[in-house]
């Protein structure tokens, strides 16, 4: 392990210097935020007029949570606590689950996140040397210019391909010698059966390491990944209200993401009542910015759920880490009564060799009942073709569901390629149950 730093100082600094500049940063986080009329509502409400109002970093429990539909009721002016002189920059959320929410961006919004990125990307091994294929979205979606700041602040070449046109971004890979890709982990599947089918070989590729993000993923996705490249893959964080990506990452150890705590507070918070949850048990992810000046946010609820993982990583940074996401506290399925996350599905397809890269978990109603239907490409150079061989898979496919979800799915097996293939973000769920599920 290279232990390489991309600002030593502040990311192995003392926790007590850490959380020293965490309270003054945080006192100045509130003083902007009371400049908008929104927050100053908000937290004259609660009884704070100033930052000076919060003497310990434990008094950010006496702060109102904000919530990603009082967002969204100020679309489209947003939050704007700098002049409108100053930004240089909006992104929105993909406004897939109703308004999207809208961020500013200053000068020093920008420096600050191009930097972050590159701290991520040199904790997961990255360096100067390297070719960079961003594969994701650019435009509103933060992930694509997110990462390309951060990889030219770092110092790579970078190859902005965007997403989708497989055969191109297969040809760019080969002809330039791309070391490290950013993509969504489905797109990244989906590439290597192109792969297959393409004029190219594995072995003729340079590729060292992938960054994914965007969508959930199970370790099992991960493992499969992996083997399938030959490469290490690197776990990342992030959401658009917390700027997109640089939020967390995993360093060169890929034991839990580490949380860059001198820009983000971040608070594990049960996420019924609020309160903190102890270290190492799962809860909601919160966070308040500590840096961003265009569009403070305070005690933001992510729906995200994960844990903070106990102890000091072996690479020496002292921003502590996050566990992979588990779940979210609004995409949780409730079927017939039993709650499951789609992670769950996942960990168990990509723990099965016969399954191949891509699947669909689709819901509908069966008379009063709900009835969950899982469908599954399988790999095709594990499938002989007989008939007996299916039923086996379609079988043991079922039984391992069953095992982690209790309950009894229907299980499709599809050939390779049959499946819708997302160029974003990938569909995972269809539900045709209507409002009353």
């Amino acid at each position: 392990m290279k232990n390489r730093y991309f600002q030593k100082e502040i990311e192995t600094e003392s926790r007590e210097k850490l959380e020293e500049n965490q309270l003054k940063d945080l006192q100045n986080t509130i003083d902007r935020a009371l400049t908008t009329g929104f927050y100053r509502k908000k937290l004259n409400d609660a009884g704070i007029t100033s930052g000076k109002d919060l003497k310990k970093l434990s008094d950010i429990s006496g702060v109102p949570i904000t919530q990603k539909d009082e967002l969204r009721s100020l679309y489209p002016e947003g939050l704007k606590a700098v002049a409108p002189e100053e930004i240089i920059r909006l992104h929105t959320s993909s406004g897939t689950t109703g308004i999207p929410t809208v961020i500013y961006h200053n000068r020093n919004d920008i420096q600050s996140w191009a930097e972050l990125m590159a701290r991520s990307m040199v904790a997961a091994g990255a360096g100067p040397e390297d070719v960079f294929q961003n594969m994701t979205g650019y435009g509103l979606f933060t992930g694509g210019l997110g990462m390309h700041y951060g990889a030219e602040f770092l110092g790579m070449t970078v190859i902005p391909t965007g997403s989708g046109n497989s055969s191109r971004q297969l040809r760019l890979m080969n002809d330039f010698r791309t070391t490290i890709v950013h993509a969504t982990p489905s797109y990244l599947l989906h590439l290597y059966d192109q792969l297959e089918e393409s004029e190219y070989e594995l072995d003729d590729l340079a590729l060292k390491k992938a960054f994914l993000g965007a969508e959930p993923y199970s370790e099992s996705t991960r493992k499969k990944l992996e083997a399938l490249w030959g490469i290490d893959v690197y776990n990342s964080y992030g959401l658009s209200e917390m700027n997109g990506p640089g939020v967390s990452f995993e360093c060169e150890y890929k034991n839990g993401m580490h949380t860059w705590e001198d820009a983000f507070l971040l608070e594990t918070l049960d996420p019924e009542n609020h309160q903190p949850v102890p270290e190492g048990e799962s809860g909601e992810l919160v966070f308040t910015t500590l840096k961003r000046e265009a569009t403070p946010l305070l005690r933001y609820r992510t729906r995200d759920i994960s844990r903070i993982i106990p102890g000091v990583c072996e690479c020496g940074r002292v921003h502590r880490r996050i566990d992979r996401i588990s779940g979210r506290t609004d995409d949780m399925l409730i079927i017939n009564g039993v709650n499951v996350f789609p992670s769950q599905i996942e960990a168990v397809l990509m723990k099965i060799p016969e399954v191949g890269t891509n699947y669909q978990i689709h819901l509908a109603k069966d008379g009063a009942l709900d009835r969950i239907t899982v469908k599954v490409e399988i790999y095709s150079k594990l499938f002989t073709g007989d008939l007996g061989q299916l039923e086996e898979i379609r079988s043991r496919i079922r039984s391992r569901l069953h095992a982690s979800i209790i309950i009894h799915p229907r299980v499709e097996l599809h050939e390779p390629g049959s499946l819708p293939v997302a160029q974003g973000k990938a569909v995972r769920v269809v539900d045709e149950r209507g409002g009353d599920s």
